[in-house]
């Protein structure tokens, strides 16, 4: 069993491998003439083969539930803060695929020098900052992330800041709700399992189905940003023990604002 996964987890990062390469040609080609939306959907053209390789040849499904909570597709210049649980690289490659909205990311600028994968991601509106300098990183993420968000870009960050073990919960960073509370932007916590099927630092990947889990938005308003990533924190943590209670224990109390039934499955 552990042979065949191995098999086939090797089989998805040849995959991976062989078609990012094409696919950031393409996009760096592009961004010559265009950028903004052209330039992501091109890019996230290779997000959805690499979720689709995971699925085919490593079993790797998903189900979502509380997609309602998100702003709909009639709702383009609304923007919003995505607060994530952060398993593995799984939800990073998934969210742009399964989002009607553009994302950006806040991630570490080392990404950028990734051959082909960071050369593309360069291009498109993200939000890459130097973790060294906490005051410029801070700076750029407010000034970046007003921006995007006037536009009607999603910007969605993992407030424990790293990929946590399965089963465990790392501190949550105050940088989702500090920009909210800059920005008047609500933020949408969300609960993944992703590290069931792809576990952190690993390549082994294992058949399987992630759940995600949307929550109602929460708003900024009168709120200060240590209290309201407390509330971000604690819906986070309770869904995840709901949604893999094998990893965390018996369940919590469902915090007041859980998402409904699941809605969408693959």
């Amino acid at each position: 069993m552990l042979f065949l996964s191995a098999l086939r987890s090797a089989a998805f990062i040849a995959w991976m491998a062989i078609t990012v390469v094409p696919v950031a040609i393409a996009a760096l080609l592009l961004s010559i003439f265009v950028r903004g939306n052209p330039v992501y959907w091109t890019c996230i053209f290779w997000l959805r083969l690499s979720i689709w390789g995971a699925r085919v040849i490593c079993g790797v499904r998903w189900r979502i539930q509380g997609m309602e909570n998100l702003p709909s597709a009639a709702e383009r210049d609304r923007g919003v803060i995505l607060l994530s649980k952060h398993q593995s690289t799984w939800e990073t490659f998934a969210y742009p695929t399964l989002m009607s909205h553009p994302l950006a990311y806040v991630f570490k600028r080392e990404l950028l020098y990734i051959p082909f994968f960071g050369w593309a991601m360069s291009r498109m509106d993200m939000i890459h900052i130097d973790r060294s300098k906490r005051s410029e990183a801070w700076n750029k993420v407010a000034a970046r992330g007003k921006e995007l968000g006037a536009r009607g870009i999603w910007v969605i960050m993992f407030p424990e800041g790293t990929r946590i073990p399965r089963g465990q919960a790392g501190e949550y960073k105050l940088g989702g709700t500090r920009l909210a509370v800059q920005t008047g932007m609500p933020v949408v916590p969300i609960a993944a399992t992703s590290a069931r099927c792809w576990p952190r630092k690993s390549f082994l990947l294992r058949p399987g189905v992630v759940d995600i889990s949307i929550g109602r938005p929460i708003s900024p308003e009168g709120r200060e940003p240590a209290e309201m990533m407390e509330e971000v924190r604690h819906w986070i943590e309770a869904e995840m023990r709901r949604l893999d209670p094998e990893a965390y224990g018996a369940p919590a109390a469902r915090p007041p604002t859980a998402a409904p039934a699941p809605v969408a499955q693959r």
